[in-house]
This record gives structure tokens, C-alpha cells and sequence, in this order.
């Protein structure tokens, strides 16, 4: 029944795509963190540039920054992020914009984290002498990343399935094997049905262990 999966690499295919995710979600933490930081800074300039870049990236279309980074970085700018060939430029560019994209959601989720964290314990922290930037490293941030734990879990879902968007541009990832095999085999529901199964594969063991991370965690109050 599913000789049809001959000649295809299927396991390569998800590869890619497990790829795309951690360099995606690690390099969008790392971002929507400082981000977040600017959001609440006292720095007025910071503060304005890191709520416009929420407010703007997160309501474009992902597929429009997917394209823009290869026709826009690329093709017009010749940007190349360091690599040589096709398949490798067209693999950082499509990471650099689910990092530009992602990290405006998980900016929004991290500070809503910032917010649990009580203000009395920022101004004890000010009291004693520490600078903004070691009262958010030191006090504020390891709360809430504790209690954002489980809204970090659904972005980094969200990120797994939006991969997809990266076929657009060429990128050799589950999506783009998908639409090559529905193209040039006649088993439809089939091909859906494993490469539904294969993302199921990929994102519940996530939410689970990434739930029960949370609860373990968790700040109580």
C-alpha cells in the first residue's frame, strides 16, 4: 500500500524540517528576548523600535518575509549569509525569516511573563544597587521564562507546522517533498495521511514533554 514512498527521501524530508525548527526557535528565543527587553526598558527609542517591530512583523503574512528574504536579501542584494550554494542560501534565508517572524511572538509571550513577575521585587533589586540590565538578567527574566514555559510550548508548535512556508523558496523541507509526490503520484489521501502523521510525530512528543516541563517549573505563587 505504500510502495508509493519508494524513491522518495522521506526521513531527509522531516530532517530539513527538524532543522528549520531548532535553528529557527533557538535563534527566535534568543531575539524575542531582547525584544522583549526592549519593550520594557527605560529607554523611550528602545521601547518604541522594539513595539513597532512586533506590531508590524507579526500582522505580515509569513510568506511575504519567506520571499523577501529570497528575492528581496537575496536576489536584489545578494546577501548570502556566508554559503555558497543554492540549497544552502535559500536554508539560511528561509531560518532568517522564521526568526524575524517568530521572535515578535515570542517577544509578546515572554513579556506577558514579565508582567507576573511582582514590581516589588524589581524595585528591592534597584534598592540595593543593581542597573536595569541585572535586575532583567538576574531577578525578572528566570520568572518568567518559568511561567511562559507553556505559551513558548504553542509558538514553537506553531513554528514546526509554519516550516512548511519555507518550500516556497526551494528549501528540500517536508512540505516541498509532499507537493513533488502529490504531483507525480495518484494517492492523494495516502501521501496526506503519512505526512500528517509525520508532523503529528513532531510536535505532540513537544507538547507533552514541554507541558510537563512547565508544570515542574512553574512559579508558584
Amino acid at each position: 500500500m505504500f510502495d508509493f514512498l519508494e524513491g522518495y527521501d522521506l526521513l531527509g524530508a522531516f530532517w530539513v524540517t527538524v532543522k528549520l525548527t531548532v535553528f529557527s526557535g533557538v535563534g527566535s528565543l534568543v531575539w524575542g528576548t531582547l525584544l522583549a527587553a526592549m519593550r520594557v526598558g527605560p529607554v523611550p527609542l528602545m521601547r518604541g523600535f522594539g513595539t513597532a517591530y512586533v506590531n508590524i512583523v507579526r500582522n505580515i503574512p509569513l510568506t511575504v518575509i519567506i520571499l523577501f528574504a529570497s528575492l528581496g536579501l537575496n536576489q536584489t542584494l545578494g546577501v548570502s549569509l556566508g554559503a555558497s550554494t543554492f540549497d544552502a542560501i535559500n536554508f539560511r534565508l528561509a531560518v532568517l525569516g522564521l526568526i524575524a517572524y517568530t521572535s515578535a511572538f515570542v517577544c509578546e509571550a515572554l513579556r506577558s511573563g514579565i508582567n507576573t513577575v511582582p514590581v516589588g521585587q524589581a524595585e528591592a533589586a534597584r534598592a540595593i544597587g543593581l542597573n536595569f540590565t541585572q535586575v532583567l538578567k538576574l531577578i525578572v527574566l528566570p520568572q518568567a521564562f518559568r511561567s511562559v514555559v507553556g505559551p513558548l510550548t504553542n509558538v514553537l508548535i506553531a513554528l514546526t507546522k509554519n516550516t512548511t512556508v519555507a518550500a516556497a523558496i526551494g528549501v528540500a523541507e517536508a512540505a516541498a517533498l509532499m507537493k513533488d509526490m502529490i504531483e507525480n503520484e495518484a494517492q492523494l489521501l495516502l501521501i496526506s495521511a503519512v505526512f500528517a502523521f509525520g508532523f503529528v510525530c513532531l510536535t505532540l512528543p513537544t507538547g507533552l514533554i514541554l507541558g510537563w516541563v512547565g508544570k515542574k517549573v512553574a512559579v508558584k505563587r
